[in-house]
């Protein structure tokens, strides 16, 4: 394995490490206060192919390998994890495209996105958190059998308000379960769809988070994914292909932080000398160095299987466990060390905390995440 950039992908990233020096630091704070992306910025970032990253060539995407995609990810977070988050769950919503659609769905489908739109992913529901076999959203085949109805809620659904186009995935049983789990393409302004409240959210506050409602919204066959009941297999599939990703953002949150008390430690003096020179501090930082360098090679690990096609559910479930876990620890300890400082909107560090706390949650909980290590490797 080796995970050296060549040259075509040290010149993607600093493209993106140039973007986000310019277009996204300086309006982070701005972003987090607002709850919204800085004006022109969704432009700017569509305009580099960001939207498409994963969305293959011969579609109008960049069609990029998952090492630089990851890349990608982890330099947007350095600037903003909400930004991160907006970005990549257009490759969350790409994947059930990529896996189950037609020729003609992938079409229209990354047509919309090469239109520098947004689009989501909508799976989780107010009782269906953790448990995907458990979507009450009903998609009733109408008497023609020209298309469904769907009837339901979604919830915590990533760029919600802003997208374009949904992936949603409902029930076409009765009796609900995974059997029945089945996705659609609905486009915004479809009658009977609606979008619900806007979530106020402790971190990633940059990315927009909604409800979707769904009453009597008609969806013709020709927007189902796969065939009826394939959904269960999809949702999984595309879980396992974003959650590198999130391991991803996480490593970028986690270095962003480590580097703004590293640099605070050189110059915060305390009993007459820099508060990096004291061994409890340079204890901590030892950690957190080595923390967010393991964490680093465990998602590109994980990448790189899934570039060679092999299977990674194991991996990729470990990437994403372990990343937002370092993330977590690294930016609490960044906090730690930066003391009251680290704990005012003044600085930085307080907002990549923040930001780390939902990578240990969306996407498959990291309790979700090691039963499926567990499971992958006792079984």
């Amino acid at each position: 394995m080796d995970f050296a950039y060549n040259d075509e992908q040290k010149d993607i990233i600093k493209v993106v490490r140039d973007l986000v020096q310019k277009e996204i630091v300086p309006y982070a704070a701005e972003m987090d206060e607002t709850g919204k992306l800085h004006e022109g910025l969704l432009e700017k970032l569509a305009a580099q192919g960001l939207l498409g990253v994963a969305i293959p060539e011969e579609f109008g995407g960049a069609g990029l390998d998952a090492i630089t995609i990851a890349g990608v990810y982890e330099e947007l977070a350095k600037g903003c994890g909400g930004v991160a988050t907006t970005v990549a769950a257009n490759a969350l919503a790409s994947y059930p495209v990529i896996l189950a659609g037609n020729d003609d769905q992938k079409k229209r489908y990354f047509d919309v996105i090469n239109e520098d739109n947004l689009v989501a992913f909508a799976l989780t529901e107010p009782g269906t958190g953790s448990d995907a076999g458990s979507v009450s959203t009903r998609a009733t085949k109408t008497e023609d059998g020209k298309g469904y109805l769907l009837n339901g809620t979604k919830c915590f659904i990533t760029n919600g308000g802003l997208a374009e186009i949904f992936v949603v995935f409902a029930n076409t049983r009765k009796t609900g379960g995974i059997r029945g789990l089945t996705p659609f393409i609905v486009r915004k302004g479809t009658p009977g769809f609606t979008i619900g409240k806007e979530e106020n959210k402790m971190g990633i506050r940059a990315s927009n988070t909604t409800e979707l409602i769904f009453d009597n919204c008609f969806v013709p066959v020709e927007d189902r994914l796969g065939r009826e009941g394939s959904g269960f297999r999809i949702a999984m599939a595309t879980l396992d292909a974003a959650r590198p990703f999130v391991g991803a953002v996480s490593v970028g949150i986690a270095e962003a932080a480590f580097r703004a008390c590293c640099e605070y430690a050189k110059v915060r003096v305390q009993f007459g000398k820099p508060i990096a020179s004291f061994q409890m501090v340079q204890a901590m930082i030892a950690d957190m160095a080595m923390k967010v360098e393991g964490a680093r090679l465990l998602v590109h690990r994980a990448c790189w299987m899934k570039d060679q096609g092999m299977d990674f559910s194991r991996e990729a479930a470990i990437a994403k466990c372990n990343a937002s876990d370092v993330a977590m620890q690294v930016t609490t300890d960044a906090v730690q060390v930066m003391g009251g400082y680290g704990y005012i909107k003044e600085y930085p560090v307080e907002k990549y905390m923040r930001d780390a706390k939902i990578m240990q949650i969306y996407e498959g909980t990291n309790q979700i995440q090691r039963l499926v290590i567990a499971n992958k490797t006792l079984y």
